[in-house]
C-alpha cells in the first residue's frame, strides 16, 4: 500500500506527536484525516467556547481536505468530539455542522466525551473522504 502524508503548513506541525493531518491511501484514493482541533502553532486554542472551537476544527478540517485533493462535497464520515454532556450544545453545534455540511451529507457521529488532548480543547472532528475524481 502506498500512502501519501498531508501536513498543511496553515496548521500546527503535529509530527511531534508522530502523526499527520491525514493519511491518503493511493490505490483507493480514500482520506484518513486525524482530528481537527483549533489550534495554532503554539498547540493553544484560540477560542474558549465549542461552538467557537468548532468553527476552527472544521476550518482546519477544509484546509486538510483540500491539501489530500479533497473538499466538503467528498466527506463520506466525519466524527465530531465535544467536551461534556453533548446535550447542552446540540442546537448551537447542529447548526454549525447543518451550514457547513450543507449537501454533502455524509454519515456522522456527534458524540460527548471527558476529556480531549488539553483541558482547554473542547472539540475535535474527525474525517474520512475520498480524492475528488
Amino acid at each position: 500500500m502506498a500512502k501519501l502524508l498531508i501536513n498543511p503548513n496553515q496548521l500546527y506541525d503535529c509530527s511531534t506527536f508522530g502523526m499527520s493531518q491525514a493519511v491518503v491511501d493511493s490505490s483507493s484514493g480514500l482520506i484518513f484525516v486525524s482530528g481537527q482541533v483549533d489550534w495554532n502553532h503554539d498547540y493553544q486554542v484560540s477560542h474558549g467556547t465549542v461552538s467557537g472551537q468548532l468553527k476552527n476544527a472544521l476550518k482546519n478540517l477544509s484546509i486538510t481536505l483540500d491539501a489530500a485533493g479533497a473538499n466538503i462535497e467528498t466527506l463520506l464520515h466525519v466524527r465530531v468530539l465535544i467536551r461534556g454532556e453533548l446535550e447542552e450544545h446540540m442546537d448551537a453545534v447542529a447548526a454549525i455542522l447543518a451550514e457547513f455540511l450543507g449537501n454533502s451529507r455524509p454519515a456522522l457521529t456527534v458524540t460527548g466525551v471527558a476529556s480531549l488532548a488539553t483541558k482547554a480543547t473542547l472539540v475535535e472532528v474527525e474525517a474520512v473522504a475520498k480524492t475528488r475524481l
